[in-house]
């Protein structure tokens, strides 16, 4: 339960509280879902920020099939034909005990609370969070501003309200990971997350020219060989050059940067402290404040998981890795994996479930098999490890489920937790989603009305893109009267796999269920690149995939896009635009291509999965 704080006006949520009579709300839906996994935040939210007013039930099926079989022996709703007819994920309704009436999905959900937190005499208010008047409570503090965390979003958030004439400082330290990784000013993805990972998948994909393509187009390269130690030289180099433009440029914005970790002391108050400078403690208050610390690796739960590295250490590893075994089926184990085998490491991947959860199930088996086949990268599925065991002789002994194996380096990448722990949240009122356990928010705001929070430590797109823009639009709502909100939606993204994958919008299966089977159109093509089309080293050439989601109810618009290919990043992104535009197939396919490209290829789509015709490309 959060505390209201002294002194502040309260958000119109917050305030319109009283209206919300006490409901008990099921939200039922199979667990790789998008829409459920929405309905079920915004449940587990309102009933985090309406303690006693709300009750929230989520009933989370492991797959699909479990949801189905379920709706076999849902409630009746006494006959309520919309309840009958309801046969999508999230199925959401009311039960007080004694009768259950049924409310609908996804955007039911949102419609029901957002009806029951306003006055129903009153226009609804802006989307936008409270403006700096509403905090001058005539007291003093320290700061105007303290920020959180010194990644994208929290640097981004901190410069525009700097703009705005605000004092601002930023708190950045980095806890060491468990084999003492640390690193500057710029948060994951500068240091160990993007910026690493691509600068190394480039460096496996010349690697893949060289070895595969080169002699097709005319090139002697048999001598080429790969050092690690200089490519991580390289690297280092280049993430230190942008630490330290990092710093130059917020002293240049006239914002104020501490290496300290800011724990709360109270709604308005932050203890500051450096365990590794043993610096002493000081207290510092604030007008607002930033949450935007992050996420940290999670832990291999085993016997010996001490002995494997993270994402927080490999980018910055002085040895070579030598035989690896990558534990995960996240895009970071995969990412991983592919430059590690690109550059000429023996690479096993071991899986529990299905790769890449959340993503287009149908993309992410084309990408396990252009790993397996095209790659050649070993895979373990359906195991976990049990133990780790160090030799005599340094390498690593491996049990799982269905034996062993002797590897010199494991690199556990089985997901990623809010880095909130030690933040001492409940010191400020600040809630957490039961469900997730990352931030609750409304708009990037929490459950203290002056405290917000953006990036990953909140349920969004774990995406740098993402985390800048959020914290740009809240310092611009802050301080300069805006009223943009972030839109979390058709955000495009892209992994770096050793074949390519980027997407914007509804997966296949998402859009089945949200839209139905019946109601859309799948266009596709199956091509290979110009680029490949010489070697005789890439099998799996012609299996470079790409197709377009279309509504068929809303004039063929277009809810999904998905490409698998060289260069994905570059070829999503000016997509991203067409879908916020809300473009239909029509509008792909009376635009003009650039010949000869992969991209052009979404201009000429024309067969559907539906048809059943091969959809394998022919001529140029």
């Amino acid at each position: 339960m959060w505390r209201r704080p002294v002194r502040i006006s309260q958000p119109w949520w917050s305030r319109r509280s009283s209206t919300m009579s006490s409901i008990h709300y099921h939200v039922v839906g199979w667990k790789s879902c998008p829409y459920y996994e929405r309905a079920a935040n915004v449940a587990s939210s309102m009933q985090t920020l309406f303690p006693g007013q709300v009750q929230a039930t989520i009933h989370e099926h492991a797959n699909k099939q479990s949801f189905v079989d379920w709706l076999q022996t849902k409630p009746t709703f006494n006959g309520d034909a919309r309840a009958t007819k309801h046969v999508s994920s999230p199925f959401c309704y009311l039960d007080d005990g004694t009768t259950a009436s049924f409310v609908g999905g996804c955007d039911d959900t949102l419609a029901f609370f957002r009806a029951r937190t306003q006055r129903a005499t009153a226009p609804p208010p802006p989307p936008v969070n409270v403006h700096y008047n509403d905090v001058d409570d005539g007291n003093s503090y320290d700061w105007d501003l303290v920020v959180i965390g010194g990644g994208s979003g929290g640097l981004a958030a901190s410069k525009e309200a700097a703009k705005y004439g605000q004092k601002v400082l930023v708190l950045d330290y980095v806890k060491p990971s468990p084999q003492g990784s640390t690193w500057g000013l710029g948060g994951t993805c500068v240091n160990v997350g993007c910026i690493p990972k691509k600068l190394m998948h480039q460096s496996s994909i010349i690697g893949e020219l060289l070895h595969k393509d080169a002699d097709a187009f005319g090139w002697s390269v048999s001598s080429a060989t790969f050092d690690w130690t200089k490519l991580v030289t390289s690297v280092q180099d280049h993430i230190r050059g942008l630490n330290f433009k990092y710093r130059v440029d917020l002293r240049d914005k006239k914002v104020k940067y501490e290496n300290f970790l800011g724990t709360f002391k109270d709604e308005h108050t932050l203890t500051l402290t450096n365990p590794a400078k043993n610096k002493p403690p000081k207290d510092v208050t604030f007008r607002r404040a930033i949450i935007a610390v992050g996420g940290r690796p999670k832990a291999l739960d085993c016997p010996g998981a001490e002995y494997a590295i993270s994402s927080d250490d490999i980018f910055a590893r002085e040895t070579p890795p030598g035989k690896t075994l990558v534990v995960g089926a996240s895009y970071v184990a995969l990412e991983c994996a592919g430059f590690l085998k690109g550059q000429g490491f023996d690479v096993t991947v071991m899986v529990r479930s299905i790769l890449l959860r959340g993503f287009d199930s149908d993309m992410a088996e084309r990408i396990g098999k252009y790993m397996e086949e095209e790659a050649q990268i070993n895979f373990i599925k359906g195991a976990v490890p049990t133990a780790i065991e160090k030799l005599p002789n340094g390498q690593l002994k491996v049990t799982h489920s269905f034996g062993e194996g002797v590897y010199d380096t494991v690199l556990n990448a089985t997901g990623r937790s809010p880095d909130v722990r030690g933040l001492n949240l409940d010191a400020a009122g600040v809630a957490l989603n039961p469900k997730s356990g990352r931030v609750a928010v409304v708009h990037e705001q929490t459950s203290t009305p002056h405290i917000y929070a953006i990036g990953d430590v909140i349920d969004a797109p774990e995406l740098t893109p993402v985390a800048i823009q959020a914290g740009r639009l809240l310092a611009q709502r802050l301080y300069a009267q805006g009223t943009t909100t972030m839109s979390y939606d058709k955000v495009c993204t892209a992994v770096f796999t050793p074949v390519e994958y980027g997407c914007c919008g509804l997966s296949e299966d998402a859009a089945v269920d949200a839209i139905g089977a019946e109601n859309i159109s799948v266009y596709h093509q199956s091509f290979t690149p110009l680029e490949w089309a010489l070697s005789h080293d890439r099998p799996l050439a012609k299996e470079c995939y790409c197709k377009l989601i279309v509504d068929r109810t809303a004039n063929d618009r277009v809810v999904g896009f998905h490409y698998l290919g060289p260069n994905a990043g570059e070829v999503t992104q000016a997509v991203g635009i067409a879908m916020k535009l809300n473009a239909s197939y029509a509008d792909f396919v009376s635009t003009v291509g650039i010949h000869p490209t992969t991209a052009e290829i979404f201009t000429t789509l024309e067969i559907t999965k539906e048809s059943g015709i091969d959809a394998s490309a022919a001529g140029c």
